[in-house]
């Protein structure tokens, strides 16, 4: 068996966004033109700045009333809840609208533009004209926006309407249409994909450890990641394909992520696996999830 290589990846040259520092379980984000302090339960070390830094940088800070919930308090109220950010790489660029949300999130995972640029490469090397791409556990649609923007027939899969139509506004804001919604358990439709027979040139996975379907199907990790994984290879184009899978979860490492893909998918070739981590203007690295990724081309 060949070993694959190892690799962490980092974003690079995202104008708007920037991880200034981390540590104290906080990390000091640039969104744009606004700063954010949120929580983060990787940061276990020191912040490298000092906290007085930390405090004349931010414009809004999360505080927490519990392990996920909480409110954000904001330096002055002229600071809106809802604004745009840009990404492009060489192949395509998307916008999205973030919002303050009461679960510390904004609407996009940064370490995630690693993952963009890989799909936007493998659609563009494509033979296969509008090559189909799945999106699994899609959340607000960057990797479905960035799909579809390099030219791909692209579905789009999450259990929760609301991020669904928030997803939908970032095809309105981005000038992209024609994505296929799909509010649905990411197994369920699945399975139903399988017994149509449908195939995918590329698929992409970024399960949560915990979650719950549309009509309260329950999701864990580390319970059905493997069946999961399965399944979904059996929907992919055996001449043309790529698939991602990436982690965030504490307990997974990088060889958890390559014995599900080797065991799901034997013939796998061009394994790529890793951590995904976003590096600090203050120098610090913040490791946020582990991958694993292959393709045909």
């Amino acid at each position: 068996m060949a070993e694959p290589s190892i690799n962490a990846l980092s974003p690079q040259h995202w104008k708007d966004y920037e991880l200034i520092d981390c540590g104290d379980f906080e990390k000091l984000e640039r969104f744009g033109e606004l700063i954010l302090i949120r929580p983060e339960p990787q940061a276990v070390w020191d912040k490298l700045l000092p906290e007085s830094e930390w405090q004349k940088l931010h414009h809004i800070k999360f505080k927490g009333r519990s392990a996920t919930a909480g409110e954000w308090v904001k330096k002055n109220s002229k600071i809106p809840d809802r604004w745009h950010i840009n990404y492009q790489n060489k192949d395509v660029s998307i916008k999205l609208r973030l919002a303050l949300t009461s679960f510390k999130h904004v609407g996009v995972f940064p370490e995630q533009a690693v993952n963009w640029d890989f799909i936007s490469s493998k659609i563009k090397k494509f033979k296969t004209p509008n090559p189909k791409v799945l999106n699994l556990f899609a959340y607000t649609g960057g990797a479905s926006l960035i799909a579809k923007a390099a030219g791909a027939d692209t579905t789009h899969v999450d259990s929760i309407k609301q991020v669904v139509s928030w997803a939908n506004e970032n095809q309105e804001i981005s000038n992209l249409k024609d994505i296929r919604w799909v509010v649905e358990d990411a197994l369920k439709f699945v399975q139903r994909e399988l017994k149509r027979g449908k195939t995918y040139n590329g698929i992409i996975l970024d399960p949560p450890a915990y979650g719950h379907g549309p009509k309260g199907e329950k999701w864990k990790l580390e319970d059905q990641i493997k069946e999961m994984m399965k399944e979904v290879v059996q929907l992919l184009d055996p001449e043309e394909h790529f698939l991602i899978l990436n982690t965030y979860s504490l307990g997974f490492s990088s060889i958890i992520v390559e014995n599900l893909i080797r065991g799901a998918y034997p013939q796998v070739k061009n394994l790529d696996i890793g951590e995904l981590y976003l590096k600090a203007q203050s120098g610090i690295n913040l490791p946020l999830g582990v991958f694993g990724k292959f393709s045909s081309v």
